[in-house]
């Protein structure tokens, strides 16, 4: 198998690990955004900035503690999440009753903060981080070497997106959540303390950024604009998805992820722009986008 419409088979399926990958980050991060959104209906541009954040966490947890990967996959996306909490209580918590144009500015304003403070103690060329010894080397397909690492990103992506996907959709909590969305009075009625719960599910959606984090950084340096690089792309990705749809996100970050890795190889001049094309077009015939709703 040496060519495939005429491209040599390495270099298209080369590119298609790379779409794969870029889709799993695009839909980790977009799967944080839309539980956000659709819980708490507040635009969190902060999230890349969150991200970011956990990949330096991830570096500090080994720079400075020597605490590794494996643990820093778990403390990482506590410590961001915390932070989350304290910036809804302080601040996002004022906003809910509010027009969203103003959780939109308060989040950007608390991104561009985030983003110059790391930029001012870290500088902005990147730091290293190795891929930990279980997750190196590759494996020989046959028609092409698979970064074991790079397969990893992709597996522990879709498991995380299923997983929350499956706690929002199929169970009580998840249940709670979506009705507090619609009648908060109600669901408080029944015993449930709705405002702890709206906090918790903003610092669960920040964790989730948190864990893409640090899946991103043995692949991309740690660095403060690594967030902001990203999060243009994954707000396209949400809204062609349809923005608070947790299904939406998955599944378009996966697939466009893959579009983009395929036009780099047909088309390599589109590549930057093709992901906003497909945004204009949906957002022309589907204004709440592909699985959302008016």
């Amino acid at each position: 198998m040496d060519e495939i419409f005429g491209i040599p088979a390495p270099l298209l399926f080369g590119q298609l690990l790379l779409g794969l990958i870029n889709g799993a980050f695009y839909a980790m991060l977009s799967l944080g955004l839309a539980v956000i959104f659709g819980l708490l209906n507040i635009v969190n541009m902060a999230h890349g900035a969150q991200f970011m954040m956990g990949a330096f966490a991830a570096w500090m947890l080994l720079a400075w503690a020597g605490i590794g990967y494996w643990w820093a996959l778990i403390l990482s996306p506590i410590i961001i999440g915390i932070t989350g909490v304290i910036l809804e209580k302080a601040f996002i918590s004022r906003l809910y009753k509010l027009d969203h144009l103003y959780g939109l500015l308060l989040t950007f304003g608390l991104a561009l903060i985030i983003e110059g403070v790391f930029r001012n103690e870290f500088g902005s060329s990147g730091l290293p981080y190795r891929i930990p010894a279980e997750l190196s080397g590759a494996w020989d397909l046959g028609f092409m070497f698979l970064p074991v690492y790079r397969g990893w990103v992709v597996i522990a992506a879709l498991v995380l997106c299923l997983a929350t996907w499956l706690l929002i959709e199929k169970t009580r909590l998840g249940a709670y959540l979506r009705a507090a969305t619609e009648n908060a009075a109600l669901v408080q009625a029944f015993g449930v303390n709705v405002p702890r719960m709206v906090t918790l599910t903003y610092g669960a959606g920040v964790a989730l950024a948190a864990v893409g984090g640090v899946l991103a950084a043995p692949i991309y340096s740690v660095n403060p604009q690594m967030g902001s690089n990203l999060i243009i792309v994954v707000f396209a990705v949400v809204v062609i998805g349809g923005m608070g749809s947790i299904l939406g996100s998955i599944l378009t970050g996966f697939a466009l992820g893959i579009v983009e890795g395929l036009t780099k190889v047909f088309w390599p001049e589109a590549s930057a722009t093709v992901i906003f094309v497909i945004m204009a077009i949906v957002l022309l015939a589907r204004p709440a986008g592909l699985f959302g709703r008016a």
